[in-house]
């Protein structure tokens, strides 16, 4: 698959974002990581012009649920990518061990899948070894 790796527009880490990219390339991937900080504007951009199979989006600072729900709204809005696959994960809000999921509301935004940080990245893996992107089935992670 070819598959966008990025942040939300708050995101300024890049660890996650190299990890991200080494493990899709290391599961024969070709990525392309638009690094951090990517303004939904751009991410919209380069979706259009890459067309990739895939597009990952992972947060780090907490803020992945609010970005992520505004960038996700604004990637549907273009009619050309209303079929594009986009899953989003990490740390995606600020409340820790008090919050409620994400996934929920994030599906109903428009992801794929969402992945919460305390899942860990088994369930991602497990996601991404399906057989084709067609057998890619929304899933929400708890």
């Amino acid at each position: 698959m070819r598959v966008l790796v990025s942040s939300v527009s708050s995101d300024s880490h890049t660890w996650n974002l190299v990890f991200l990219q080494l493990l899709l390339e290391e599961m024969g991937h070709k990525v392309t990581n638009l690094g951090s900080c990517v303004p939904d504007n751009l991410l919209v951009a380069e979706c259009l012009r890459q067309r990739p199979d895939l597009v990952v989006i992972s947060s780090v600072n907490g803020h992945g649920a609010m970005d992520g729900a505004r960038m996700i709204r604004r990637l549907r809005g273009e009619p050309d990518l209303r079929g594009l696959r986009v899953v989003i994960g990490g740390k995606l809000g600020v409340r820790g061990v008090e919050a409620t999921s994400h996934g929920p509301d994030l599906m109903e935004a428009g992801f794929d899948a969402v992945f919460e940080d305390t899942s860990g990245i088994a369930e991602f893996r497990r996601y991404l070894s399906r057989a084709s992107i067609r057998d890619l089935e929304p899933a929400s992670a708890p």
